[in-house]
This record gives C-alpha cells, structure tokens and sequence, in this order.
C-alpha cells in the first residue's frame, strides 16, 4: 500500500487543452500545402528553362512572388510542427527534448526570415 495519492502520480502529466489545437493546425497547414506544392513544382519547373533571368522576372511578379511566401511560409512551420510532435514522441531527456525544441523553433524561424526576405529582395529589384 502506497501513502502517495494517486492524483499526485498524474501532476502535470494530464492534458494541456492545446493538443487538438496543434492537430487542427498541423492538418489545415498540410491542406494548404497540396495546392500550393503543385504550383511550385509547375511554376519552378516552367521557369527554370529560362535561366537566371527568367526566373528573377517570374518571382518579381506579385502574385508569384506572394504564393512562394504563402509556400515557404506554411511548409516551415508545418515542418516545425511535426518535428515538434516527434521530439515529443521520442526524446525522453528533458534537456535534450527542450534544446532540440529550441533549435527547431529557431531554425524555422530563421528559414522563414531568410526566406521572405530573399524573395522581398527579387521583388523590390536588390542588387544582383
């Protein structure tokens, strides 16, 4: 017989209330990502027999311009979303589990930054 209540073997290991939040998200990101992967793969493909130039006058056009940070965007962070599941799923050490969180967060972020910034580049017409 245990003096321990069994509440306290459950403290802080019950429901976060943010679980079927992070699921609808991970979901609706990969519902976003089928068209706009297929319209990358067509887009780039298409352009990419120009060359250089023909592509930088591809992505200087607002809309193509707008859908590859729509793409980059949602395929960074549902990227960091699932890896956040697995490190959850399969990494026991709590300071390995936090700093492998840490650098996922901040290598998708740094991703996205570069990645808007890169395309803002092209559209505003930076130098070659």
């Amino acid at each position: 017989m245990s003096l321990v209540h069994p509440l306290a073997h459950v403290m802080g290991r019950g429901s976060a209330k943010s679980g079927v939040h992070h699921w609808w998200v991970q979901r609706l990101t990969a519902l976003a990502l089928v068209p706009l992967t297929v319209w990358v793969v067509f887009a780039v493909t298409g352009a990419a027999d120009g060359g250089y130039t023909e592509i930088r006058a591809w992505l200087a056009d607002p809309l193509n311009a707008s859908l590859m940070v729509a793409w980059t965007v949602t395929m960074l962070y549902h990227a960091q979303l699932g890896l956040q599941v697995v490190i959850e799923d399969y990494v026991y050490t709590p300071w390995l589990e936090i700093s492998c969180q840490v650098a996922v967060k901040f290598g998708a972020a740094l991703g996205i930054i570069l990645s808007v910034l890169s395309i803002l580049r092209v559209v505003i017409g930076g130098s070659q």
